[in-house]
């Protein structure tokens, strides 16, 4: 095995398995090869904590993934057909022995125009900042003793689009500073760390993750009390039925409680903040965000429910019912991820909340996600519901 792939293990591996970094299947890593001809990259529909020598990742040219940036025909196209051409040229530029129908990560195009080591990651601890109105004012005071700051980049629909804004943002960034930006903070979206090395890739990680949690709340130790048995039982049950109601499908229901979820539940704008999408994995795996729920009654659930169906959404998955619990409908494989995206969005809603308000998606974003690479996260979640 070469460096370069030892490395994108290595930091693939090391973060992944770091559920405040990364949640269901999102994230994505790559390590560009000495002489610059090659990177190797996470493959799409592999979690980073899952790869390994065999698996999880493809070798692409460096040289036509560049070239996609600078192709001027692809920013006239209209986004349903530029997108799957530009995933089509991802792949034509793999260049590996490897068989399986795995194709590279969506973002390797951006991936290929910042350093040798890159860590892509959505930390709950950055999408504090990112998906709040205040956020970027918070995180220039909170970096301004370095010499090179982070770049803030604007929100910006995910794929090409995104990939061309950064590639210009970085440009003008390494002309005024004369390197390029070690830490990107993209609004609505995540984290970027990339360094010349993996060791200083992670150690970057873990100096970011530092910075930004000193600044916000943590959820109460021992918040959680116990919550009678009988009563988890019958609010399963009357979300079991809400849910065959309004879906004519049944569902198993799954009970989650800590620390998180209790002080979350004892805020008194719990339910306002849970207004809104935050990121495209709440999206996906959540349906968007937890359906609030004071007094749990099957009719009225159901009815909620049929509401988000006529409007042409998805069914929310979890259900965060006060003073009880998260309650999640879906598969034994499913619910821990669902479980860990509803942790990730309430840490981040009571901390963006407090920064002046939270900026959550709008619905052309919201359409856009739902429909850009699509396949992949149908594909994506089916695996995780088998």
């Amino acid at each position: 095995m070469n460096k370069a792939l030892a490395e994108l293990i290595r930091i693939s591996n090391e973060t992944g398995g770091d559920p405040t970094l990364v949640q269901g299947g999102g994230g994505n890593t790559s390590v560009k090869t000495p002489d610059g001809k090659y990177m190797y990259i996470k493959a799409s529909g592999t979690a980073l904590k899952d790869m390994n020598q065999k698996q999880g990742w493809r070798r692409m040219r460096l040289e036509p993934v560049l070239a996609i940036l600078k192709d001027k025909s692809l920013p006239k196209l209209d986004a349903s057909t530029r997108e799957p051409k530009v995933v089509n040229m991802l792949l034509d530029a793999c260049d590996d022995k490897i068989k399986t129908i795995a194709r590279p990560s969506v973002e390797a195009h951006l991936h290929a125009c910042l350093n040798t080591c890159v860590i892509h990651l959505h930390p709950s601890a950055a999408g504090a900042y990112v998906n709040a109105k205040n956020g970027k004012a918070k995180l220039e005071k909170l970096f301004k003793d370095e010499n090179l700051p982070p770049l803030w980049v604007p929100y910006t629909d995910p794929g090409f689009m995104l990939a061309i804004k950064i590639a210009r943002l970085v440009n003008s960034y390494q002309a005024r500073f004369g390197k390029k930006p070690s830490i990107l903070f993209l609004e609505k979206h995540g984290l970027f760390i990339t360094s010349k090395t993996a060791a200083g890739a992670l150690r970057l990680v873990r100096s970011v993750m530092k910075r930004c949690n000193s600044k916000l709340k943590q959820p109460r130790p021992g918040s959680a009390k116990a919550v009678e048995q009988d009563k988890i039982s019958i609010l399963k049950l009357c979300i079991e039925r809400a849910c065959l109601k309004a879906t004519h499908k049944r569902t198993t229901i799954w009970y989650y409680y800590n620390d998180t979820i209790a002080d979350f539940l004892n805020q008194k704008d719990a339910k306002k903040m849970l207004s809104g999408s935050l990121t495209p994995d709440e999206l996906v795996y959540a349906n968007g965000a937890a359906m609030w729920v004071e007094k749990c009654d099957s009719q009225s659930i159901a009815g909620r429910l049929k509401q988000q169906i006529q409007k042409g959404k998805k069914t929310a998955a979890a259900f965060l019912v006060k003073d009880v619990g998260l309650f999640v409908a879906g598969t034994e494989k499913i619910a821990p991820t669902v479980r860990d995206i509803v942790l990730y969005s309430i840490f981040i809603r009571t901390n963006a909340y407090r920064m002046g308000g939270i900026l959550t998606l709008n619905k052309r974003q919201e359409d856009f996600i739902n429909n850009w690479e699509s396949e992949a996260f149908r594909k994506k979640l089916a695996s995780k519901k088998k």
